[in-house]
């Protein structure tokens, strides 16, 4: 669409490296979000991208709008496309405070996000101007003001990162234009299978993000320790369970199918050291600075999307009677940090 106006709400890392990305490309894009300092550098001398190879660091300047100070509808905007990319205990607010801003009559928003959003969505605007965007192993991470970092290879060829679809699976022109506009960051592709794909992301967000934020360590230190690694194992072969027991397709999770890791997480000793393999191998592909949201929220001492995640698999387990210790006991560790009743450390992890 000529002069499609897009917004981004929530330019945080992952926001606003997309936003971002949009930007350099020529697109019409305003990034909104509620830190000052934040909004300030995107504006001027601009947001500073970085990656893991030249072509991947760049500064570019963007129109960026302050939460507080966003123009009531008519003064700004309206956008023929939203991005909700704030944390998932957040996306309802976020749906409604943007709705007003949404063009008449086929403006929509696009959740960008970890966890299952897209209904909260949908509940303020309809399924019909709801769509799902999974950006999948992309780890960026927001440490500064302005500056936004991604500690993992670009995806490529190898593997596709960012997913766009429907609720219903249909292949739509609006789905094809964002996969399209997408495609200026790294691999992306319309799924037929959202909702499949969105359970394969949570997968592998409730694999790796709370032990992260629970031991206080990165992915590569986590994957180096041997019952750090193989918790993260048995959390996602909880999760895969649940996730087929609520009728879902699961993909392969950072490469390993979803049957070896519950044959691994069943105490299949070959299956096991398959996985401790492909987990230790994987150390190669990321920086060793690289940690997962939720590790960095522990960080940053925010709230966590824990229930959002991990909690959602526990829901989702008890409706179907299916044992979930590895992931129970995750939640109670964080819980137990974000209450201050223990520090993220590898003990914190050690009885579970």
């Amino acid at each position: 669409m000529a002069g499609e106006r897009i917004a981004v709400f929530g330019a945080g890392a992952l926001g606003g490296y997309v936003g971002g990305y949009l930007t350099r490309a020529g697109r019409d894009v305003t990034l909104i979000d509620p830190w000052p300092d934040h909004v300030a550098r995107m504006l001027d001398p601009g947001l500073q991208l970085s990656g893991l190879t030249e072509p991947e660091n760049f500064t570019v300047k963007c129109k960026a709008v302050l939460l507080d100070d966003l123009p009531a509808p008519g003064g700004i905007g309206p956008f023929d496309l939203i991005f909700i990319a704030v944390k998932s205990f957040d996306t309802k607010p976020a749906a409604e405070r943007m709705k007003p801003y949404l063009a008449a009559p086929d403006g929509f928003m696009a959740s960008l996000q970890n966890g299952i959003n897209e209904p909260a969505i949908a509940a303020v605007v309809g399924r019909e101007r709801t769509l799902g965007v999974i950006a999948s192993q992309i780890s960026v991470a927001l440490w500064e003001a302005g500056k936004v970092q991604r500690n993992v290879k670009l995806g490529g060829a190898t593997h596709t990162v960012f997913r766009v679809g429907e609720l219903d699976g249909r292949v739509t022109e609006r789905a094809t234009r964002v996969a399209a506009m997408l495609a200026d960051i790294d691999s992306s592709k319309v799924t037929e299978t959202l909702m499949d794909e969105r359970w394969s992301k949570l997968v592998a967000n409730c694999m790796r993000n709370p032990v992260s934020a629970a031991t206080g360590l990165g992915s590569n230190a986590c994957d180096t320790d041997d019952h750090i690694r193989r918790l993260g194992i048995r959390i996602a072969a909880e999760a895969i369970a649940v996730a087929r027991a609520e009728g879902f397709t699961v993909e392969k999770i950072l490469g390993i199918s979803p049957d070896l890791l519950q044959a691994a997480g069943q105490g299949d000793a070959a299956a096991l050291a398959a996985c401790d393999k492909s987990l230790l191998d994987g150390r190669a592909r990321r920086s060793d600075a690289q940690r997962p949201s939720m590790g960095q929220d522990m960080v940053k001492g925010r709230r966590t999307e824990i229930d959002f995640l991990n909690g959602l698999v526990v829901e989702a387990a008890r409706r179907h009677g299916i044992p979930v210790p590895a992931n129970e006991g995750i939640v109670r560790a964080i819980k137990r940090i974000e209450a201050g009743e223990i520090r993220p450390s590898p003990e914190a992890v050690a009885g579970i």
